[in-house]
């Protein structure tokens, strides 16, 4: 997965909220993240690379969380893309399978780098996208139209359950969120992108210059979250019969 260039685009411009997802270029440094988020979350990556350590290294930090009581081991864990670069996040997990721990913390930790760097432009997707499903709203964290703010503490929290909380429910909530957003954009893909424009419109939101209203690219966009849905979806079974290692 990945996004374009964070700011305050427009709810036209998909691009800042997926476009670049479908990039594949590698990173040094956090700041490069967001053209390559979508297709990494969605298992672009060879997973025949997968070590012995990817697993070892994911069980142990998701168990010394789990057993801390230190909220600065938390911290430090949630920010662990920032503080220790993608690159090495990257090589320790990124290559797994999605249906395996070190894989779906990978995808966790896209997913919540995704969200918070566009967080206004996911605001503005879902809001103009009207989820009706109430339930999936409900399991996401989201049953109102969300700020800016509230996708980025739907981020976080969904990251800090999966190590504090229930693991499983971390990742319905994730695929739940991802799942509202892919329907958003496939509805524009379909046709929907001047309703949703003009929804936009009439709340005060314009679309910035890069337009990014190419239905082939929003749909590829919307395919490669859904992907990432069930792939959370998938996870969180395998998690409560003790099978997601």
């Amino acid at each position: 997965m990945s996004t374009d260039a964070a700011g305050s685009p427009g709810f036209g411009s998909v691009r800042a909220a997926g476009a670049g997802f479908a990039a594949s270029q590698r990173f040094s440094r956090p700041s490069q993240l967001d053209p390559a988020l979508i297709d990494h979350m969605s298992g672009g990556l060879d997973p025949q690379q997968l070590s012995d350590m990817s697993h070892a290294t994911a069980e142990a930090l998701l168990d010394r969380v789990h057993h801390s009581a230190d909220p600065d081991v938390v911290r430090r864990t949630l920010n662990l893309v920032e503080t220790e670069g993608v690159d090495l996040v990257a090589e320790l997990w990124s290559r797994s399978d999605a249906d395996t721990l070190p894989g779906t913390l990978w995808r966790l930790y896209m997913l919540r780098t995704w969200m918070r760097r566009n967080d206004s432009t996911l605001s503005r997707i879902w809001r103009a996208g009207e989820p009706v499903d109430d339930v999936a709203s409900a399991v996401a964290g989201i049953d109102e139209a969300p700020t800016a703010d509230d996708i980025a503490r739907t981020a976080d929290s969904i990251l800090s359950g999966a190590f504090t909380g229930d693991f499983a429910m971390a990742l319905d909530r994730a695929s739940a969120f991802c799942q509202i957003i892919a329907e958003a954009l496939a509805e524009q893909a379909k046709g929907g992108a001047a309703s949703v424009a003009g929804a936009g419109a009439a709340r005060g939101e314009t679309n910035d210059a890069n337009g990014a209203h190419d239905p082939r690219a929003i749909m590829k966009n919307a395919r490669a979250l859904h992907n990432t849905a069930k792939d959370f979806h998938t996870a969180a079974h395998l998690w409560r019969d003790g099978a997601l290692y």
